[in-house]
C-alpha cells in the first residue's frame, strides 16, 4: 500500500473566481524577503535558479561584501549570457493569514534590468513541494 507524505493539493472553480478569462498574465506575487515585503516577484517554474535583481539588493541594505562569489553565467531571457554579482541565502516568507512558509532561498544576484525584483525559480518550488497554476494565478504549498 503506498504511503502519501504530502496533502493533495488541487485548485477549484473557486480559486478563479476573481480572475477574467482568458488571460496571459504571469503568476507574480509579493513575498518576504529579509524582512523586506517585496512585490513584483515573477514565480517562473522553468527558471533553474533564483534570481534577486540587484535595484531590490540594494534597496534592502545589504552589504555587497555578503554576497558569495560565482563565476557561471546562465542564459537571460534574451537569450544572452547574465553573469550573477555572487549569491546570496536570505529567509524568505510567503504567506497568506495563517498559512505561512518561512525558508532559506539561495538567490543569484544580477545587475540586469528587469520588471520583476526577484525570480523564485524550481529551486525553491521544488524545495516547498509547491504547485502552481497559470490558469488560476495561484502558488499553494502545505503548511503546518
Amino acid at each position: 500500500m503506498a504511503h502519501i507524505d504530502n496533502p493533495i493539493i488541487g485548485f477549484t472553480k473557486e480559486d478563479a473566481r476573481c480572475l477574467h478569462h482568458p488571460h496571459d498574465d504571469a503568476l507574480v506575487v509579493s513575498i518576504w524577503i529579509r524582512d523586506y515585503n517585496t512585490h513584483r516577484v515573477l514565480v517562473d517554474n522553468g527558471s533553474s535558479v533564483d534570481i534577486l535583481y540587484y535595484i531590490a539588493f540594494q534597496q534592502m541594505r545589504i552589504e555587497r561584501e555578503w554576497l558569495i562569489p560565482t563565476n557561471a553565467p546562465f542564459v537571460g531571457f534574451g537569450g544572452t549570457k547574465v553573469y550573477a554579482l555572487g549569491g546570496i541565502t536570505l529567509l524568505v516568507s510567503v504567506d497568506d493569514y495563517a498559512q505561512q512558509i518561512t525558508r532559506d532561498v539561495t538567490f543569484l544576484v544580477v545587475d540586469y534590468s528587469s520588471a520583476y525584483n526577484a525570480i523564485l525559480g524550481s529551486p525553491t518550488l521544488n524545495l516547498w513541494k509547491a504547485v502552481t497554476s497559470a490558469y488560476h494565478l495561484m502558488i499553494k504549498f502545505s503548511t503546518k
